[in-house]
């Protein structure tokens, strides 16, 4: 499992690691309508995974922000947003901070994706900093657990995995 730390102390990661070349995991998250939404909901898409812990803090903030700016430069590429925010939450803070271009789920009820993914953190019931490209197949293309919760991801380098995929 990815080595990670919060504020400098060690958690623990739940689930399983997804390395490139895996098949995505499904997983069952709710929108802002309170809808279930599954990965294979957004199938034939390329698919930029942003986890968040919370986005009421400053960088899960503008990590949401700077792939939302980037999504309109991104052809056939869906950006989805997982925190364990409430529906409730996500909803009024992409209001008040004019998200439009992602998606924002929630998986606060069973921390589906989390432990999916293997970023649930099991000390917080919060979700590791971490960015993940599917392809149009279900296939990882890239994933990056930040191996510091309060650190930036590679912002760059998931955008560009995007970009290439198919």
């Amino acid at each position: 499992m990815a080595s990670v730390t919060f504020a400098g102390n060690p958690v623990t990661l739940i689930g399983n690691e997804v390395k490139v070349g895996d098949k995505a995991p499904n997983f069952t998250v709710l929108a802002n309508d309170l809808s279930a939404v599954t990965l294979e909901d957004s199938k034939g898409s390329v698919r930029l995974i942003s986890v968040v812990p919370s986005l009421d803090t400053g960088v899960c903030d503008a990590q949401t922000r700077r792939f939302n700016e980037e999504a309109s430069k991104l052809d056939n590429v869906k950006i989805l947003t997982v925190s364990v925010d409430l529906p409730f939450a996500q909803k009024r803070w992409c209001g008040a901070a004019g998200i439009e271009n992602v998606q924002t789920l929630s998986d606060h009820r069973d921390l589906s994706f989390g432990e999916a993914f293997g970023v649930a953190i099991q000390e917080l019931r919060l979700l590791a900093r971490s960015v993940f490209v599917v392809d149009s197949n279900d296939t990882v293309v890239y994933a990056e657990y930040v191996s510091e919760v309060t650190d930036h991801p590679n912002y760059e380098a998931a955008l560009e995995a995007a970009k290439q995929a198919k």
